[in-house]
């Protein structure tokens, strides 16, 4: 199998959560015509109102990576940059399970 999957957890500049999440969903709206993107879920945390985690599902991880270059993708990266505190991604390959 050589999907893709990421998970980001990304930290708002205090009381910009609401802004990004907005951003995010931008991006969840431009990938629903990319064939490479399988699943982008934006979700927030329960217990940090800060925090933000994207679950993404990609065919594979040229896939994620073409997506990038996007010229759309860019412009709604550069308008989140200025509110994200923090980011860490988690790179990870999927070996089966209930959806896959």
């Amino acid at each position: 199998m050589s999907k893709f999957t990421m998970y980001g957890k990304m930290t708002a500049q205090p009381g910009k959560r609401d802004e990004l999440v907005q951003i995010l969903l931008q991006a969840a709206e431009g990938l629903t015509s990319n064939p490479g993107c399988e699943l982008y879920i934006v979700n927030i945390s329960e217990d940090n109102p800060d925090d933000i985690w994207v679950t993404e599902l990609w065919r594979d991880a040229e896939a994620h990576a073409d997506s990038l270059k996007d010229p759309g993708a860019m412009e709604l990266i550069q308008k989140a940059r200025p509110l994200i505190a923090g980011i860490e991604p988690v790179r990870l390959r999927p070996v089966g399970g209930k959806g896959l």
